[in-house]
């Protein structure tokens, strides 16, 4: 009878064990699957915006090509994916409850013009943790890659050449974590290149 318990004690106890790994195993990389995809999704975001800004050209109306630069809010006009290349749409990125927007307005009409209250928003990333660090940063002509030349707020519009986007999203490989991961990217709006120093 003795080692009847002791032999069912130890299945006990390694049934205990190995459905402890188990689920360590599954759990864990169930949620280091969805901080890639939260990474990925970032440099997706980013890859997008990088396009788009690149090829901020006048609006249909005569706008200029950025409308408003704030640290965590920019409005600019873009052709870049658009199967008429004549229409340019209106672009807005921004902050709101620690997820990143992206509002399109279409212009209609003839002439074409932009009616802000038929922007359509989606919400293009979230877990963003920007808190305290701008999601944008603007630069003027003499961006060489280091930070001397951002421009501090207010910023003028006409003095921006470069514009850069800094998402810092959760990067929760275990639950529980406040652990995070920077995705920057940048690119030079053509219409406005002036020199860039070369």
């Amino acid at each position: 009878m003795i080692e009847v318990i002791v032999v069912m004690a130890i299945f006990v106890l390694l049934i205990f064990g190995v459905s402890a790994i188990l689920n360590s195993i599954f759990v864990n990389s169930s949620q280091e699957l969805m901080s890639m995809n939260n990474i990925d999704q970032a440099r997706m975001v980013s890859s997008v915006f990088v396009n788009e800004i690149r090829n901020a050209i006048m609006g249909n109306n005569g706008a200029y090509p950025l409308n408003y630069v704030g640290d965590s809010q920019i409005i600019f006009y873009s052709n870049f994916g658009n199967s008429n290349p004549a229409v340019v749409n209106r672009i807005r990125y921004f902050i709101s409850n620690n997820n990143l927007y992206k509002g399109v307005v279409v212009p209609t009409g003839s002439p074409l013009t932009y009616n802000l209250s038929s922007e359509s928003v989606r919400l293009v990333q979230s877990d963003l943790r920007n808190e305290n660090i701008s999601l944008f940063y603007y630069y003027n002509g003499k961006y060489d890659g280091t930070e001397d030349a951002q421009l501090l707020q207010p910023v003028n519009i006409n003095q921006v050449r470069f514009v850069k986007i800094n998402l810092v999203v959760l990067n929760q490989t275990q639950k529980n974590s406040d652990a995070t991961f920077n995705v920057s990217a940048g690119a030079t709006i053509r219409s406005v290149k002036d020199n860039l120093e070369n």
